[in-house]
This record gives C-alpha cells, structure tokens and sequence, in this order.
C-alpha cells in the first residue's frame, strides 16, 4: 500500500513537473506578452518577468518593444520641376500596444516598410529639387506624418523618419555646378563694383580735402615718390603734376602783349 502511494505521489509530481514545464513562460524587460486561449485573445498583456499558461490551450506572442531601425530602398521619382532623382531614407519605429500590433496587421514590420516606400515616392513628387537638397526637415516631418497616420491603428509609433541620400543625374550634377559657379561670379563682381564705388567717394572726399590745402598735394606726391623708391627698383618714376600742364596750356592760350615801340607809333603819325 505504501508503495502504491509512494508512486502516486512520484507521478503526481512528475505531472505536475511535467505541467509548469509546459506552463511557464519568461518575458523579457523589452518584450510583452500577448495569450490567445483557442485563438482568442485572454486577459491583458503579459509584463516582463515570469508568467504562466495553460499549456496546449494558450499560445503565448513575445513582441519586441524596442525602437527599430529599418532603411527604405531608394526610390525613384520625378519632382515637381520636372527632375529624376533617386532618394533612400530611414524609419525609426517601435511597437506601443503590443495586442493591436498582432491583430489588426498580419506583419507590422512589412506594412510599414511598404507604407513608408510609398509614402517617400509621394513627397518626391510632391516637392521641388531645391527643398529635396535644402529643405529636408520639412519633407522629413512630412513623411514622418504621412507614415504615422495609418501605423497608429497598427499599434506602431513612428519615432523620426529621415533622408539619408538624394542621388541626381550627371547631366544635373553639371548643371547645377554651372550655376553655382555663374553665382559665385556675380556675387564676386558685384562685390568688386561695391569696392569701386567706395574707394571712389573716399577718392572724391580726399580730392576735395587737397583743393582746399595745396601743400597736401605736394605732400602726397612725396609720399608716393617715397613708397617707389623703397622697392628698389631701377627706374624711377615722378608723378608730373597736372595743374602746371594746365598752366602752361593757359600761358599759350592768352600771351602777354609785346611793349610797342613809340618811334613806331610817330612814324604813322607822320
């Protein structure tokens, strides 16, 4: 009798080894569990940490709840100017509720790769070159909007979405490095006519100062003889001054009358 018990006891256990074996479960901190009891959802998420089912009945889903990091294939398109461009870019995403992540959407992951390709082809062709080149926290908020919208339902965030690459054709690279260098080429000119126009109003304004002090001319004319000889050359050059060119031109314009001889001036009087 004793030995029959002893080995009730024994498969007992045995069974109920056999059991919590099949029963127990771990979740992971970064994990959550959703039971579905004959196909239907049980009770509420499972936290992270030990958890038990019923086994052959329940079928525990582990869902990742971190942050993943998921590149979308470049995609080609044409922008709103009428220019083909390829433009790749990457999702952050994570999972917030775990049971719609697994009911409403077959694979979450798949659907939001597919909603994230179409929706990057869609602002491609929403936009300009220059805000694909220029302006891409705009188009990324954009793109980030278009994906969240539908990946709410799916029990999925999307944390920030970004563009990584634009790729334009050759014929555009050429393009666009011509106009920047016509760009760099006006910018230098206007910058040389502003320099101009400044040194001449100083020119005019030290030009006046002079007509009114006669010695600073003469002065700088010094100063510049001075500054020519320093370099050593072996030719030196003297500034002539230009208002005693005028005086002379002036001198042979009026000449002074010749004093006339009075013996000349009794002979046609006789």
């Amino acid at each position: 009798m004793l030995a029959e018990l002893l080995t009730a006891a024994v498969a007992v256990c045995s069974a109920g080894a056999v059991y919590a074996a099949a029963a127990a479960r771990v979740v992971k901190q970064y994990e959550r569990g959703v039971v579905f009891r004959l196909g239907r959802l049980a009770g509420d998420v499972r936290g992270p940490g030990f958890t038990m089912i019923v086994p052959f009945v329940d079928r525990l889903n582990k869902v990742n709840l971190q942050i993943v990091t998921m590149p979308i294939p470049a995609q080609e398109g044409i922008t709103r100017d009428n220019v083909t461009v390829r433009v790749d870019a990457v999702v952050y995403f994570k999972v917030v509720d775990a049971a719609a992540a697994l009911i409403n959407v077959e694979d979450y992951k798949f659907a939001v790769s597919q909603m994230a390709q179409t929706s990057l082809r869609s602002i491609i062709g929403k936009s300009d070159l220059d805000d694909l080149l220029s302006n891409r926290e705009k188009l990324n908020q954009g793109l980030e909007l278009m994906i969240d919208s539908p990946a709410i339902g799916w029990g999925v965030q999307i944390d920030r979405v970004e563009i990584k690459d634009v790729s334009l054709p050759d014929t555009m690279k050429r393009s666009m490095a011509r106009q920047a260098e016509a760009d760099r080429e006006r910018r230098a000119r206007i910058i040389n006519a502003d320099a101009e126009l400044q040194a001449s109003k100083k020119l005019a304004e030290a030009a006046k100062e002079m007509s009114e002090q006669p010695a600073a001319l003469q002065l700088r004319l010094l100063q510049t003889v001075v500054a020519v000889a320093a370099e050593k050359n072996s030719t030196l050059v003297l500034p002539f001054p230009v208002e005693l060119l005028r005086f002379l031109e002036r001198a042979q314009e009026h000449p002074q009358e010749q004093p006339r001889d009075p013996r000349q001036d009794r002979g046609i009087e006789k």
